[in-house]
């Protein structure tokens, strides 16, 4: 089971992870997870061209591993990156060390500060640890475009009903999530350039400027 839309209270719970950016203006955060991978990641990177939108893309370090020229192309396009773990782990099932070292081994592959836990799922000790040296990146908004029993139009319309400004919003760059994003992303980015919405890039804060490789 999951939310399409981050409730305000689950938000509160945990100040210190980042569910939304403060904007002024009509813009949204476009991320991808899962990825690098060659049958879907090149043509998500085409669709943002076309677009002129930016987006983040959190990467698993096994997949840029295999595929740094992708890797290496969605940082050129001015795109931002971020750790994903190295291989899809969930926090909750890992013991805390195993789950540092998992991060650690990602983070020598993507040369980022920004951190996504795989589900969303971290145990509080995991959080404290991760938080001193990344910002832990949620979201307000999730697709659904990996749920195999929610329809493409489902999908759809999870997303540009619940368009608001500051959203980050969830997409997978999957072999999973393919059939939905194909339909679901350019009929996305069509309704938020019909809105006057602009997508950005999620940056680092300040404070998490400099990488930590070490666990």
């Amino acid at each position: 089971m999951y939310l399409v839309k981050t409730p305000r209270l689950i938000q509160n719970l945990f100040p210190n992870f980042k569910w939304s950016i403060p904007v002024t203006e009509k813009k949204v955060y476009l991320t991808f997870d899962d990825g690098p991978i060659p049958e879907v990641t090149p043509w998500v990177l085409d669709l943002l061209k076309e677009y002129d939108f930016k987006a983040t893309f959190f990467c698993v370090g096994e997949n840029a591993l295999k595929y740094p020229e992708i890797l290496e192309r969605i940082v050129a396009e001015g795109h931002t990156v971020g750790n994903h773990t190295f291989n899809h782990v969930n926090g909750w099932v890992t013991e805390n060390i195993k789950y540092f070292h998992n991060i650690r081994r990602c983070a020598h592959l993507i040369n980022s500060n920004l951190f996504r836990p795989p589900y969303g799922r971290l145990k509080p000790k995991q959080a404290q640890f991760i938080q001193r040296h990344y910002d832990i990146i949620m979201w307000s908004l999730l697709s659904g475009d990996f749920d195999p029993a929610l329809s493409r139009e489902m999908c759809l319309e999870n997303v540009v009903s619940n368009i608001n400004p500051g959203a980050i919003i969830v997409f997978h760059d999957s072999l999973k999530a393919l059939d939905k994003l194909k339909y679901v992303l350019p009929k996305t980015l069509d309704h938020l350039k019909l809105l006057g919405f602009s997508s950005d890039c999620i940056q680092p804060s300040q404070r998490n400027q400099s990488i930590i490789k070490t666990a």
